[in-house]
């Protein structure tokens, strides 16, 4: 399975970008997929959550302004975020297991990762 990430740069605060993940090797009926990010000395945090069973779930910073979506038959995974804040900066990963979501995805969940791509907002 590979994971491919697209789509980070460098924006004003906002702006828009918007993040793919190309999802190959493997075939699914149950999926949970998501975004995390990272800055340096920090935890991954998770972003957004999509599953086979339920539908999305944000992270609270970013409600409102992010959106989380899967075209199932290109399999590609993608992060529209809008509204960006300088805050948002960090590196963006997507992950990816082919099972149901449990109630809490944390990174731990995800057998599957994206090689990163960095996300700058400037103020």
């Amino acid at each position: 399975v590979q994971l491919v990430e697209s789509g980070g740069g460098s924006v004003e605060a906002g702006g828009s970008l918007r993040l793919s993940c190309t999802v190959s090797g493997s075939t699914y009926s149950n999926y949970c997929m998501g975004w995390f990010r990272q800055t340096p000395g920090k935890e991954r945090e998770g972003v957004a959550i999509i599953g086979s069973v339920y539908s999305t779930r944000y992270a609270d910073s970013v409600k409102g302004r992010f959106t989380i979506s899967l075209d199932n038959a290109k399999s590609i995974l993608y992060l529209q975020m809008d509204k960006l804040q300088p805050e948002d900066t960090a590196m963006y990963y997507c992950a990816a297991d082919f099972s149901v979501c449990p109630f809490i995805a944390t990174p731990a969940h995800f057998p599957y990762w994206g090689q990163g791509t960095q996300v700058t907002v400037s103020s």
